[in-house]
């Protein structure tokens, strides 16, 4: 099993505008569900620290294989959330590892 794990910063002048392009991306990556062949787990998840070096979202995912994973890089419908997403983010950090 591969584990997928991506962290964002995302854009907001504010607080209220940054809470809306979470939700949004929160819609977009639990519209996949169900829809990607060999996506076993998915999840997201808001920080709540609010530190200053903290990411504001994680996306946690398990993956069958790295077959799997490969293939969901290029799905239709994870191209979609990409850009549904557009340029919401203003960073993003991502780690990939085999599952013991």
């Amino acid at each position: 099993m591969i584990r997928h794990i991506v962290m964002w910063n995302v854009r907001g002048a504010t607080r209220e505008e940054k809470a809306a392009g979470i939700e949004r991306l929160q819609r977009s990556f639990d519209s996949l569900r169900g829809r990607i062949p060999g996506l076993l787990h998915l999840e997201v998840g808001v920080d709540t620290s609010r530190v200053d070096y903290a990411c504001d979202v994680v996306l946690y995912s398990e993956f069958e294989s790295q077959a799997a994973l490969d293939a969901y890089a290029t799905h239709p419908e994870h191209l979609r959330v990409k850009q549904e997403l557009g340029d919401l983010r203003i960073a993003r950090h991502q780690v990939d590892y085999l599952a013991p």
